[in-house]
């Protein structure tokens, strides 16, 4: 390997991809997550039940659900570019458009609505990271991906806390003015996706011929050995073992991902009452700056020594487990660091999931594969904050949910490491590679 051609091949994929991906990450997660800021108002504006905000966070995920798959096979005809600006566009205005809601029945439908526009997006990013970036530096890649993210609740949730105290201006809202303007920037970056992401290493003007047919070579070996490829059909992919197994591991992750992230300003005004909004959303933010920390350190890490199994399922692990004893504490202050380092464990093993995942997968299979993954991962928001809903109202504590939570994340983590342990020929062939 040209070690110079390989170092500023990769520096300019880094320069030039990964801060405008994690730019519409960003906006992407505001716009999902933005509601659990907005419930600190909007419940009792609309006279939402803690069980009624749970089923309207779920109505995002049911059309998620629905229209994940074909989101990304359309993708991979009619192009990545394309598709990710479609999808931006329409988000963001259905975003915008949550602002106007009266009802309890219209929050259900506009949140229907906005997963059916963002459908595909967060699989269609991996894939086209996974068109990119080689393996060696592929875990890296995904972590500055996730990190737009975990952005978008250590600088949005702040943000957001702020907006809402706009309460009143113009006789508006808080909670409106929070929807009307986190929904316009993605409309601005969906039209931006069309000049700034480039389909294929061959349309990047700013890559040599030189690095052009280097990075297309290290990404056909890369996926010379996949267990998914080029030759299965995209239906077929999602009946391989290794899909299946893949998919169980996300979906017990999503118990934190989704669970926690959704409900934590909730939880912590639950645990601190006498604080107001701004702090609840600072407070909230906080475990965000160390996932976003443990995010990269981990994902470099795994690059660095080629190990995934451990990096992928014991973060997992401690942070079920930093769960399960923060429940049980009596002491807000160490209850609260419990909860930080919950979160930081749960997003640590993200880049390598989905390194792991792409280094399996390949071809249109792959877009399918990472989508029906993503997908399986999308049912825990249907159906887990309408459960912590009812529990919540039926005990007016989140212990017994978060429980729950918990042990899915530990199952998780101990599975993950039996699926992601590599096979003794893909182990030959990695280190015929760092020879060759």
């Amino acid at each position: 390997m040209n070690s110079d051609l390989y170092s500023t091949t990769m520096r300019q994929l880094n320069a030039k991809i990964i801060p405008f991906i994690i730019i519409c990450y960003f906006v992407a997660n505001l716009d999902k997550t933005n509601i659990s800021i907005a419930a600190l108002q909007m419940n009792a504006d609309l006279g939402l039940s803690n069980s009624m905000y749970g089923l309207g966070v779920a109505m995002f995920y049911i059309s998620y659900i629905i229209f994940e798959i074909p989101s990304n096979v359309i993708m991979t005809k009619v192009g990545a570019r394309m598709w990710i600006a479609r999808i931006m566009i329409t988000w963001g205005i259905v975003g915008a458009g949550m602002s106007l809601v009266q009802t309890p029945t219209q929050l259900y439908v506009m949140r229907f609505l906005l997963g059916m526009a963002e459908a595909g997006f967060t699989p269609g990013i991996i894939y086209y990271i996974s068109c990119w970036f080689p393996k060696s530096n592929r875990a890296r890649a995904m972590s500055f991906f996730y990190m737009g993210s975990v952005m978008a609740s250590i600088i949005g949730l702040p943000i957001s806390g702020t907006i809402l105290n706009m309460h009143g201006f113009a006789d508006i809202a808080g909670w409106r003015w929070l929807f009307a303007i986190e929904g316009i920037p993605a409309v601005i970056l969906g039209v931006l996706v069309l000049w700034k992401l480039p389909q294929k290493p061959d349309d990047a003007a700013w890559l040599s011929h030189e690095q052009k047919g280097w990075l297309k070579a290290q990404l056909v070996r890369d996926n010379a050995g996949v267990e998914v490829g080029a030759n299965h059909s995209w239906a077929s992919a999602l009946k391989n073992k290794t899909v299946l197994l893949l998919s169980l591991v996300w979906f017990l992750q999503a118990f934190g991902s989704i669970g926690i992230t959704l409900f934590l300003p909730l939880i912590i005004k639950s645990m601190a009452s006498d604080q107001s909004n701004i702090v609840v959303s600072l407070l909230s933010a906080v475990p965000f700056i160390f996932a976003c920390l443990f995010m990269y350190l981990n994902g470099r890490h795994s690059d660095t020594t080629n190990e995934r199994s451990l990096h992928l399922g014991l973060p997992l692990i401690i942070s079920g487990l930093s769960l399960a004893i923060a429940i049980y504490s009596s002491n807000l202050l160490v209850a609260y660091l419990l909860l930080v380092l919950t979160v930081g464990f749960n997003f640590a093993l993200t880049p390598i999931f989905w390194a792991v995942a792409t280094e399996k997968l390949a071809g249109v299979a792959a877009a399918a594969s990472i989508a029906f993954i993503n997908t399986v991962a999308n049912f825990v928001g249907l159906g887990l904050p309408p459960l912590l809903g009812k529990i919540k109202d039926a005990t007016n504590s989140y212990h017994y949910g978060l429980l729950i939570v918990a042990a899915a994340l530990v199952i998780g983590g101990i599975i993950g490491i039996l699926v992601s342990r590599p096979a003794r020929p893909d182990v030959s062939n990695r280190t015929a590679t760092r020879l060759s």
